[in-house]
């Protein structure tokens, strides 16, 4: 990864955005700007340097890892020690400077302690999200990892589609496909898998329960591993014992609604209009009432990333943006289907990786 042409660029960025310096908390940007993946650290980016601070438990992670940065190993938390790196002797400058802090992931008990120690000498000020932005548009290598893990996903569906029996716990189910992607080399899941069956499709983030598998209905399997880092995400659903005439139109609509999605996807395009979308063929159908959530998102080294596909979303799509295109419809008491995959944008549309048969899967 090319930490150091990404700190150059988060430098340049700080006049542009009246910032000073930059103190960065949020651990997957640490892990963007200098390849640090551990659990404590916090990252002091000026115009003259980046500095990394992390403790005593790190000190040969961080020198394996981190890359485009000072290390200083502290006896405190990270935070802390990066603040009071701040209230050496002043290098010259007149008047407060002004530190910019992650306003949108940084807990206020940890800005009130910053402020307290730097009021003197430093005006706190939330910054724009600077590194979530560029962590948009992934680079080659980064689409790479992204890839792998979504081809990973995809091997390992048949485990799921095996182990789908009517009487089978969902747990049970959830837990073959998390062994099998932790001997395939997966470094975890990307987020708790989804098993949810009968009834319980029609719960959108209905996790594997405890309940077991009708002998007839719907099972919304949702679930993503993590492979250096970068997530991947994929949901299929499959039907258990002989679908009705209006099972299999439910399902066909939404493989319509997300067909038509990816087909919209192309760089230029706003986020909202992807969404619009799908969710026009679903109106279509007289079930865009039970599309809840937004058509995707974006991911990489957290499973919900910038850009949000939803109603009146301005961003333009860009070559390099990796998105899910999920569309789903949930009928309360009844049934749920959900069809996702993860594509990413090109200047005239987009590649889905791992593409698939989408076809109803009767069990």
């Amino acid at each position: 990864m090319d930490h150091s042409g990404r700190l150059r660029w988060l430098q340049a960025a700080l006049p542009e955005n009246k910032l000073d310096l930059l103190l960065v908390t949020h651990l997957p940007n640490v892990r963007y700007l200098c390849g640090f993946t551990g659990s404590a650290g916090a990252l002091l980016v000026s115009d003259r340097g980046a500095t990394f601070f992390t403790d005593g438990r790190y000190i040969a992670q961080a020198r394996a890892e981190v890359s485009s940065a000072r290390i200083v190993i502290a006896r405190k938390a990270p935070f802390l020690a990066a603040a009071e790196s701040l209230t050496g002797p002043r290098s010259g400058r007149m008047g407060k400077q002004v530190l910019g802090v992650e306003g949108e992931t940084m807990p206020a008990a940890v800005r009130d302690r910053i402020a307290a120690l730097l009021a003197s000498r430093f005006k706190l000020r939330s910054s724009p999200p600077l590194v979530e932005r560029a962590r948009m548009v992934k680079d080659v290598e980064e689409i790479g990892s992204i890839r792998r893990a979504v081809e990973m996903g995809a091997r390992l569906f048949p485990i799921l589609r095996k182990k789908i029996r009517p009487g089978t716990r969902e747990v049970e189910v959830a837990g073959a496909i998390e062994y099998a992607a932790r001997c395939a080399g997966a470094e975890g899941m990307s987020f708790s898998t989804i098993i949810a069956s009968g009834q319980r499709s029609a719960v959108v983030h209905g996790r594997a329960s405890e309940a077991a598998i009708p002998r007839c209905g719907f099972v919304v399997c949702d679930f993503g591993v993590i492979l250096a880092g970068y997530c991947s995400d994929r949901t299929r659903t499959v039907h258990v014992g002989r679908p009705s005439r209006a099972a299999r139109q439910m399902y066909e609509a939404v493989l319509e609604a997300q067909q038509a999605a990816i087909a919209s996807v192309r760089a230029g395009v706003t986020a909202g209009e992807v969404d619009g979308a799908a969710r026009r063929v679903l109106r279509q159908w007289k079930l865009a009432r039970y599309f809840t959530h937004s058509t995707g998102h974006g991911l990489g080294l957290e499973i919900h990333e910038a850009p949000r596909l939803a109603a009146a979303q301005t961003q333009e799509l860009e070559p390099g943006m990796v998105i899910t295109i999920e569309p789903g419809v949930y009928i309360p008491g009844k049934w749920g289907v959900r069809i996702e995959d993860v594509v990413v944008v090109t200047p005239s549309g987009c590649e889905v990786l791992a593409p698939r048969d989408k076809e109803l899967i009767v069990i």
